[in-house]
């Protein structure tokens, strides 16, 4: 039973470790779409504040994953691991088709999904950490949208007077700060969600890891309140080396094909996600990072004229979010019945 959960913690930190990879785009898509820095250099500087938003944020975050989604009297390794599987399974498939679709909601279907199989729907815990997640699905990406508009005709009018030649310099220098701010951001709250899904599982196992092994050591803990340090930092390792690997294919979607951005408003666009990340991560919110960033840069996009935005493409990332829970869930599902099939409850 030990190598079993270490090795189901190990792969909940390859999921971190391809939520990085995946969701690196979010970071650091504007900054090289708008020619700031080469994409060595941007995901490099995005790694980086990826991992000390361990030392700004609370675990707000990790605490509504670990405890306020599923009822943790039926969370079982297998859950977990299915859980792990459906959303690592779903991510890949997205990065293959280059579609952003949502790291933490392909972690919160796969959960959802794996939960129901072994006890059907009831084990769910329909309340406000569901209502909060599943609306801001929209709300997010609107938001994003709508203060990525706002912030851009801010600029638009504050320097309307100003040599575009020197907008340009003094913004390809703002996105350095906007791409800081918003890979903090990003690391502060994708990070939480593989140490919820961790914790839950030492809760599942701590009592018969007790009895197994007669200690209860610093890997264990009695409650989904308490997040070990060795959990928060090894998540935060895991999510800053993903992204410094990289996912290039969805860079190219987000920096480029969605809308043409100058520096000054790749600053917008990460400056509005940022804000309303942080926002989120601060009231213990798991938000989708792709959501927002992608709604922030199409309201950028839109305060040029609306056709400056390839609603097409933006229409197929939409169908991605609406797929990403129902597909990982039964994905896990799947992967819960196999796994209970051959390695038992």
């Amino acid at each position: 039973m030990v190598y079993y959960v270490l090795g189901i913690v190990f792969i909940a930190l390859v999921f971190d470790f391809i939520n990085g990879f995946h969701d690196s785009a979010n970071s650091i898509a504007t900054i090289v779409g708008t020619r700031v820095l080469s994409p060595l250099a941007a995901v490099i500087w995005a790694a980086f504040f990826n991992f000390i938003a361990a030392f700004v944020f609370t675990t707000a975050v990790a605490k509504a994953i670990g405890k306020g989604l599923i009822d943790l009297s039926i969370v079982t390794p297998n859950v977990i691991l299915a859980g792990l599987i459906g959303a690592i399974v779903w991510d890949l498939i997205t990065w293959v088709y280059g579609i952003p679709s949502s790291s933490s909601h392909a972690l919160i279907g796969g959960y959802a999904g794996a939960a129901i199989a072994k006890a059907g729907w009831g084990a769910l815990l329909w309340g406000k950490k569901w209502i909060e997640t599943l609306s801001f699905i929209v709300v997010s990406p609107l938001f994003g949208l709508m203060l990525g508009f706002t912030i851009m005709v801010v600029l638009y009018w504050t320097f309307q007077k100003a040599a575009p030649a020197r907008v340009n310099r003094w913004f390809r220098r703002g996105q350095l700060v906007s791409s800081a701010m918003f890979s903090l951001a990003h690391g502060g709250n994708d990070a939480q969600k593989t140490m919820g899904i961790i914790v839950g599982l030492l809760v599942s196992v701590e009592p018969l890891m007790a009895q197994e092994t007669g200690w209860v050591s610093a890997f264990y803990l009695p409650n989904a309140d308490t997040i070990p340090l060795w959990v928060i930092m090894s998540a935060h390792a895991a999510i800053a080396l993903g992204t410094l690997f990289g996912g290039w294919r969805i860079v190219h979607t987000m920096g480029s094909r969605i809308t043409k951005l100058r520096p000054i408003g790749g600053f917008a666009a990460e400056g509005a996600g940022a804000i309303s990340i942080i926002m989120a991560t601060n009231l213990g919110i798991p938000v989708s990072t792709t959501h927002t960033i992608t709604g922030a840069i199409v309201g950028v996009g839109a305060t040029n004229r609306l056709s400056g935005v390839r609603w097409g493409l933006a229409g197929r990332i939409v169908w991605a979010w609406v797929l990403t829970i129902p597909a990982a869930g039964l994905i896990a599902a799947v992967s819960y019945w196999l796994l209970k099939t051959f390695v038992g409850a």
